[in-house]
């Protein structure tokens, strides 16, 4: 990417060499970074969009920054930049850095117990942690003009790419569904909003994906999505690994209605971000097959079952 290795020797470290691109994650890119003082970063470019903008990103990353010096040690946090801030803009999207950290990293929900607890207990601290003035709010999903959008324009072929039909023949199929899963996700956001109260700091995506086993420690990254929310916007990801972990968090049940809602927005979001995907120009690329079969999933999947 034009500019983004003179960005970073300008922001973070002048002795960087070059950039090597690191072929991982889906909706950002990332690069390695060496140096000629043997220190290795890690770059990522972050594409803004409407659900995230430039100041939230910024916001999520400086509170990020906030709660890792309040002692929570997993928090692998950005570095700051030259110019302030913890990001930086280039081309439409934000560079961000962090310190390069050898590591696994999983692909889901917790595999076993022990790794679900060890997660539970993780996140028990991060909730129980102080919430940085910077820490941006959680904000319910308004999926209404997305899915009339979706209605209008399934009527019509979607000739833009291998995927444009078949994209389109699922939603089309599942549309009375999604109306369904709408209608239910607004109901439930009435609820959450009315606990604003007990709203703690949730990183959104604590998957294994989203967390790095280094040295014998478990950190969590990716930190773009963090917000003060309720709980279960965090707990979803370790229900749905099946594996007892309320006692390494502290609580005995957590509150089904949220859990639900958080599924819901999740699915709904996937399913609007695919579906613009699909009805734009595509040629089929890797990304493009990781999309498609998200999309399907999604469509397909079993609802959360009600408590």
């Amino acid at each position: 990417m034009p500019d983004l290795l003179a960005t970073v020797q300008r922001e973070w470290n002048a002795g960087v060499v070059g950039l090597t691109h690191i072929p991982i994650g889906f909706g950002a890119h990332h690069w390695e970074a060496p140096s000629e003082y043997g220190r290795r970063l890690f770059v990522t470019f972050d594409r803004l969009e409407p659900k995230r903008n430039a100041q939230m990103l910024e916001s999520a990353y400086a509170a990020a920054a906030k709660i890792a010096e309040s002692g929570l040690e997993f928090v692998l946090a950005c570095i700051p930049a030259a110019s302030g801030g913890f990001t930086v803009p280039l081309h439409g999207g934000a560079v961000s850095v962090t310190a390069w950290t050898d590591g696994s990293s999983g692909d889901g929900p917790p595999a076993d117990k022990p790794e679900a607890e060890a997660c539970a207990r993780m996140l028990a601290r991060l909730h129980s942690s102080p919430k940085p003035s910077s820490i941006p709010h959680w904000q319910p999903l308004n999926p209404v003009p997305s899915i009339e959008h979706l209605t209008r324009i399934l009527d019509d072929p979607w000739h833009v790419g291998p995927y444009g039909e078949p994209a389109r023949n699922a939603l089309a199929q599942r549309l009375v569904q999604i109306r369904e899963w709408t209608g239910s996700y607004d109901l439930l956001t009435h609820a959450a909003q009315a606990t604003r109260e007990t709203w703690v700091p949730t990183h959104g995506e604590p998957d294994t994906g989203n967390q790095l086993v280094a040295s014998g420690a478990r950190l969590l990254v990716d930190w773009e999505s963090l917000k003060l929310a309720p709980r279960e916007r965090d707990l979803r990801f370790l229900i749905e690994s099946g594996f007892a972990w309320e006692g390494a968090y502290g609580i005995k049940t957590p509150d089904w209605q949220m859990v639900e809602m958080f599924d819901l927005e999740w699915r709904l979001s996937e399913i609007i971000e695919y579906a613009g995907w699909f009805s734009a120009a595509h040629t089929g690329t890797a990304s493009d097959d990781v999309a498609f079969e998200g999309l399907l999933e999604e469509l397909e999947r079993e609802e959360w079952p009600r408590h």
